[in-house]
Parts: structure tokens; C-alpha cells; sequence
């Protein structure tokens, strides 16, 4: 029973303690803010010392209700401000006092009302001002647009203020529902509706942007400004493409399509080029100024085809030779950027490149006439036309590979003359006494000629001609520099060619010079000898001449008979005024020289007899001794040719700053007998390459038809044959039995082994 009644005790202990605890929780009420505190939070939930304390907030037992018409109290002050803004006048309350208000409504669940009051009232403004366009006189096109464009920033600087108010309904309830537009979103497209769709506005709108386009297209000042605003204002109504674009590119297609056909006919190529140049950049800029970044690459490519696109062949057939022949780089430079511009452009005027380097390059090589100057025009043809793919083309391989075909091809067109020329071309410039150029200019001027021989497909007649030219130069001592010839033969081994030059022997020349001058050890005065030991066929063909020679000279002749003698240079004493000079000559000019050792005067006749030399050599003999630069004889009459009749004697005035005096002989021009021989010989050889080239491919085919086997041949020979020439080895092979016609098939060829 005791037990009984301390649980007793307990309880009763405990129902108190839990009644006090419950009153202290109902007794502190309401926070201002709506706090309320709880056991949780007015009391520590552990009554040990340092427990951590916890705060417990409970929602309003009731919640707060909005005053009686607040909704729509508030609603006409929110209507009242937004008149206000739309009125340009003076707001009555404070824009945070708006703002406050605005978010009071949202949090009472009135946003969706609020929201369709709102476009309701931007509604009703946007209606009221459709009126005043549609009235509007279409003849006043730019005031017309300016009232348009004040309308659009009035509405936009409105609905910047609007949105600013009823910031928070559109950053919750307008942002919480996808399918509700933004209040800004909304003025656009409430403008968009009632403004610019209707069909009288939107034409006179469109109308008088195009027509002030027009105008400064056409030269007149316009206000741009403008201009970026109504199609900024188009662009962010979302109809720029449909309402404007289309319109205008039709617009532009239409004017510049009439503008490339006028031009074409009235301009020429330079000044119209110039023109489509000028056009693009003023499109370009308009892009940047007023129009939308997305109508640039359709507005420019409207403007190049049209101007460019249209008339590309008759832009080239009218120009480009002239631009061409007057080196005009400036305006080539724009004509390909130009071109580059335009689908296809580039490879028309490729094609016309190469037809103008062709027709050019023809005209120098197939012309007779221009044989002395064909070299030097194709070098300078050959420069032109690198200048222009350097600066003009900036380098394009295309072009670059067009040309080399284009140079290849007609310089091929006249079969073995350019060869030849080449070859006579870089004898000249090799020989002794041309001072045109120092050793570096020379070197460059080699390079140039080695380009223009790498087009030649006859490089075998070049090297007969070069072989021939390189003999003679190195023989009569008249070789400019022993680097620049080694240079060359250089510069030929690494241009496919590999010329069978001789080299002079040495160590035989020097035991064969010793030898002789043994021999000489008894004849009185002094001796020089120059020895040039070549094998037969490397001595340069000449015509044998029999003269006649004076007791000084006929007295050693028998040393050096078995010698085959191209000059024999000899050193004469000539006592000129008492002064001693050491004449250093030829054979021939050596008879002339001493003949006057019997008398003053001669003629020329009286020369011709005495000498027995040839006439047109005696005559090249006298020019070098009365003509040139060292004048020992004197001619009368003065000229610079030998004409019959003129006479002949010892300059007594004669001076030089030199004991020893060289004079040079008047070089003999290759006679037409020579170069036919030097021709032959390279038709012979290519005969031998031809019958070579036929008995390897027959060897290595057994059996060929007539047609693969004209086919292959031509594939390895490096230079031009005729179709009847190449019949006539292959007839001249089956008659020594290299190879038989077959039985069945006379079309075929079978090798015999």
C-alpha cells in the first residue's frame, strides 16, 4: 500500500510539473514579426548546464487577411502610375511604394489577375496610337518613319519603367509559368500586334526604309541613325526576315542586276572593277551601320553575283589582255581578289591566264623575225609573268603550274630553234668583252636561261649548239670567267642535261709543249706557245683555208703541222713612233701586220693578193686592226666596215698605256653550211635514240600493236618526232630484222630475238 501510494505521489508530481510547463508556453503569445516562442524555444530543452538552446518558429494560428478593397485600391494607384508613364507625366507615389504594393499582391495569390490587368492596360495605350499611322500622308515617307521610330522608343523606355514596378510578379509568377511572356516580351509582342503587322503601317514602313537605302546607294546623305533604329526595332519584333530581308535582297538583285549590265557597256574593265570594289565596301559598311548581321552574307553575295558572278568571261575578254600587256599590277591584284570572291571565278580567269600566256608567248617564239631577240623577250616575258603570280596572284600553284604548261607549250611549238638560240644566247653572254653585267647579275641571268631550257623538249640540239659555242670559247681564249662557264655546266647537269664537255689535258699539253720547245731551241727570238690537246670530236668544225704565207712565218710552219690548228696566235714587235709595243695577234692579222714592214699603204685588193686570205676573213681581219679599239692601222676612208677600194696604212699616232696589246679578232658569225651540219648531227643522234627506245620496249613486250607502240615511244623520248619519221625507223628496224610484222595481223610487230 505504501508503494501504492508513492507511484501516486509521482504521477500527481508529474501532471503538475507538465501543467506548469503547458502554461509557460501559452503564456508569452504573439511576436510582432509572428514568431512565436514554444517549449522548443522559450525553454531549454535540457535542463543541464551547456546544452545547446533551440528555437522553434510556428506559422500565424490564422493567417493575415488584406483590408477590405486593397486589392483594388491597389490596383488603381498600380493603374494610375502605369497611365502615368505611358503619358509622360509626373508619378503620384513613390516607385518602392509601387514595388511594395506589387509584391503585397503577389504574396495574397492576386498575381494572375494582376498580370492580365496589366496587359490590359499596355493594350489599351498600344491601340490608341494605330490610329495616327494609318491617317498618316504616304508622301512623307522620312516623317513618316521618324514618328514610327519615336513611337517604338517611347514604347520601350514605357515598358523599361512598367517592368521596373512589377519587377516581382515577373520575376515569380510570369517566370513560374513557362508559357506566359515576360512583360517586356509582352510589349513587344502587343506592338508587334497592333503596330507594325497592320498592313498600312507596316507597308509605308518597309517602303520608306527601302527608299532611303535606295538613296544612299545613289549617292544622297541620309540619316542613318535612323535607319539602325527602325530595323533594330524590326529585329527585335522578330519580323526582320520575313517583312524586310526578302524585300530588300529582291530590291538589291533588281538594282545591281541592271547596274552590271549598264556598267559592262559603258566602263572600262579597270574603272568598272574599281566600282564593284567600291559597291562591296559600302554594302559592308551598311552591314555594320544599320543592317542585321544575318542579311551580310546574302546581300554580299547577291552584289558579287550580280556584278561579278554575271560577267565573268566578258570582264576577261574585254580586260584582261590590256591589263596584261600593260603590266597594270594594282589593278590585276583586284581583278583576281575580285574574282576569288565568286564561285568559279578563279578557274575562268586560270583559263584565260594561260590562253594569254600562249598566244603571247607564240608571237615571240614562231615570229622569224624576232629570232635575234626571242631569248631576251622570253626572259623578259618570264619575269612579267612571275611578277604578276607574285604580286598579283599571291603565288596561287595553280596559276603557278598553269604557267609552266602554258611556257612549255609554245615554246615547243617551233620544233629546235629556241633550242638553238638559247644555246647562242649564253654564248654571248659567256664570251669575253661582254661587260653588260657583274659576275652576280651574270649568275642570275644563267638561272633565268636555265628556267626557259627546262621547257625545251629538244634539249639534245641545245647541247650540240652549247658543246659547239663552249669549243670555240675556250680554244681562242675568248671565255669571260673560267667560274661562270664551270657555273653553267653546273647548272646543266642539274637540269637533266649532262653535256660531254672536254677537259683539257693537262699533264699532255705541258709534255707536248716541252717537246716542241725543244725543238724551237735554235730558231731566233722568243717563242710562246699555247698547246690545246681535245679529242677529235670535241674540235669545233671549220673551213680549211690555204694562205700564203712570208718568209718569217713559213720558216717554223713545219713544226707544227701535225698539229690541227684552230688560231695560231702569234707576238709581233711594231715600232710606233719610236716606241716599242708587243702586239700580241692571229695568224691573219700577223700577214696583214708585216706587209707593212715592205711598204706605207695598201689597199685592199693589193692585201687580198699578197695574203691569199679568204675575202670575208680579210675583210673581219682589217676591221679589227683599223676599227676596233686598238687601232695600229688607219683606214681611208673612215667607217666602221672594210668596203671595197679603201686603203690601208701604219698609224704612226698610235698609243697605248700597255707594252703588250692584245687585239681581239672580229668573231665570224656561224654560217648557215655550220649550223645545217650541227643540225644534222642532232637528227642523226636522235635517230640512234629513237631505234634504242623501239628495240627496248620490243624487247621487253615481245608482241605490240602499231598504235602502243607509237604510244610508248613517245612516252620515253625527250624530245619532239614526227609520226612519219618514227614509221621510218620502225621500217628501217624490220628491215635489219630487230623486229617482223606479224603474219596474221600487219598491224602488230613481233621482236626477234
Amino acid at each position: 500500500m505504501a508503494e501504492e501510494a508513492a507511484a501516486a505521489n509521482a504521477a500527481s508530481s508529474c501532471s503538475n510539473n507538465k501543467s506548469k510547463a503547458m502554461f509557460l508556453a501559452g503564456g508569452v503569445g504573439h511576436h510582432a514579426n509572428g514568431l512565436t516562442k514554444t517549449a522548443g524555444s522559450g525553454t531549454f530543452s535540457s535542463s543541464k548546464p551547456g546544452a545547446a538552446k533551440k528555437l522553434v518558429i510556428k506559422n500565424f494560428r490564422e493567417k493575415p487577411k488584406l483590408p477590405e478593397n486593397y486589392t483594388q485600391e491597389t490596383w488603381q494607384k498600380l493603374k494610375e502610375a502605369v497611365e502615368a508613364i505611358q503619358n509622360s507625366t509626373s508619378i503620384k507615389y513613390n516607385l518602392e511604394e509601387l514595388y511594395q504594393a506589387v509584391e503585397n499582391l503577389c504574396f495574397h495569390k492576386v498575381s494572375a489577375k494582376l498580370y492580365k490587368q496589366l496587359r490590359a492596360a499596355c493594350e489599351d495605350h498600344i491601340k490608341a496610337q494605330i490610329d495616327q499611322f494609318r491617317e498618316y500622308p504616304s508622301q512623307f515617307d522620312v516623317l513618316f518613319l521618324k514618328k514610327i521610330d519615336k513611337c517604338w522608343q517611347d514604347h520601350c523606355r514605357q515598358m523599361i519603367m512598367i517592368r521596373s514596378i512589377f519587377l516581382f510578379l515577373d520575376r515569380t509568377y510570369v517566370l513560374q509559368n513557362s508559357m506566359l511572356p515576360s512583360i517586356w516580351d509582352m510589349g513587344l509582342e502587343l506592338f508587334r500586334f497592333y503596330i507594325i503587322s497592320d498592313l498600312k503601317v507596316q507597308s509605308k514602313t518597309i517602303n520608306g526604309i527601302l527608299l532611303l537605302i535606295e538613296r544612299e546607294r545613289n549617292g544622297e546623305a541620309i540619316d542613318r541613325s535612323l535607319l539602325r533604329s527602325l530595323l533594330s526595332m524590326l529585329s527585335d519584333l522578330q519580323i526582320y526576315q520575313d517583312s524586310f530581308e526578302q524585300r530588300f535582297l529582291e530590291e538589291t538583285n533588281r538594282l545591281y542586276a541592271a547596274e552590271g549590265q549598264r556598267l559592262m557597256q559603258e566602263r572600262e574593265v579597270p574603272e568598272y572593277l574599281h566600282h564593284v570594289s567600291k559597291r562591296l565596301e559600302e554594302e559592308a559598311d551598311r552591314v555594320i551601320t544599320y543592317l542585321d548581321q544575318s542579311t551580310q552574307k546574302p546581300l554580299i553575295a547577291t552584289v558579287e553575283k550580280q556584278l561579278l558572278g554575271e560577267h565573268l568571261t566578258a570582264t576577261l575578254q574585254k580586260g584582261l589582255t590590256q591589263l596584261l600587256d600593260e603590266n597594270r599590277i594594282q589593278d590585276l591584284s583586284l581583278l583576281y581578289q575580285l574574282f576569288s570572291r565568286v564561285r568559279g571565278g578563279v578557274q575562268v580567269l586560270l583559263q584565260h591566264w594561260i590562253e594569254y600566256i600562249k598566244a603571247f608567248g607564240s608571237t615571240i617564239v614562231i615570229n622569224p623575225e624576232k629570232d635575234k631577240t626571242m631569248v631576251q623577250e622570253l626572259l623578259d616575258f618570264k619575269d612579267k609573268v612571275d611578277h604578276i603570280m607574285d604580286v598579283c596572284f599571291i603565288r596561287n600553284e595553280k596559276f603557278v603550274n598553269a604557267m609552266k604548261e602554258a611556257f612549255e607549250t609554245f615554246i615547243n611549238k617551233r620544233p629546235n630553234k629556241p633550242a638553238e638560240l638559247i644555246a647562242k644566247h649564253v654564248d654571248s653572254k659567256l664570251r669575253a668583252g661582254n661587260k653588260e653585267a657583274t659576275d652576280e647579275e651574270l649568275e642570275k641571268m644563267l638561272d633565268k636561261i636555265m628556267i626557259i631550257f627546262r621547257f625545251i623538249y629538244g634539249k639534245d640540239v641545245f647541247e650540240a649548239f652549247y658543246k659547239k659555242d663552249l669549243a670555240k670559247r675556250l680554244l681562242v681564249g675568248k671565255s669571260a670567267s673560267v667560274d661562270a662557264e664551270k657555273s653553267m655546266l653546273s647548272k646543266l647537269k642539274h637540269g637533266v642535261l649532262k653535256p660531254a664537255v672536254a677537259h683539257p689535258h693537262k699533264h699532255t699539253e705541258k709534255y707536248f709543249k716541252n717537246k716542241v720547245m725543244q725543238n724551237c731551241q735554235n730558231i731566233p727570238g722568243n717563242i710562246e706557245l699555247t698547246v690545246n690537246i681535245l679529242t677529235m670530236g670535241y674540235w669545233p668544225t671549220y673551213v680549211p683555208m690555204e694562205v700564203h704565207l712570208p718568209p718569217e712565218v713559213s720558216d717554223e710552219a713545219p713544226l707544227f703541222l701535225f698539229l690541227r690548228l684552230f688560231t695560231w696566235a702569234n707576238t709581233v714587235a711594231v715600232l710606233l713612233n719610236v716606241i716599242c709595243k708587243e702586239l700580241q695577234v692571229s695568224l691573219f692579222q700577223t700577214l696583214v701586220l708585216l706587209m707593212f714592214n715592205e711598204g706605207e699603204e695598201f689597199s685592199l685588193e693589193e692585201i687580198k693578193l699578197a695574203t691569199g686570205i679568204e675575202d670575208g676573213e680579210l675583210r673581219r681581219t682589217l676591221q679589227s686592226l683599223a676599227c676596233g679599239k686598238a687601232r695600229v692601222l688607219t683606214k681611208t676612208p673612215k667607217s666602221k666596215d672594210v668596203e671595197d677600194g679603201d686603203k690601208f696604212s701604219c698609224n704612226n699616232d698610235f698609243k697605248h698605256k700597255l707594252f703588250r696589246i692584245k687585239i681581239n679578232q672580229i668573231q665570224m658569225k656561224e654560217t648557215v653550211e655550220e649550223q645545217a651540219s650541227t643540225t644534222e648531227r642532232v637528227f642523226q643522234d636522235r635517230q640512234y635514240q629513237i631505234d634504242a627506245a623501239i628495240v627496248r620496249i620490243m624487247k621487253m613486250r615481245k608482241t605490240l600493236s602499231h598504235n602502243l607502240l607509237m604510244s610508248e615511244v613517245y612516252n620515253q623520248l625527250k624530245f619532239p618526232v614526227k609520226p612519219a619519221d618514227l614509221k621510218k625507223r620502225i621500217e628501217s628496224l624490220i628491215d635489219r630484222d630487230y623486229m617482223e610484222r606479224d603474219k596474221e595481223n600487219s598491224n602488230q610487230y613481233n621482236y626477234v630475238a
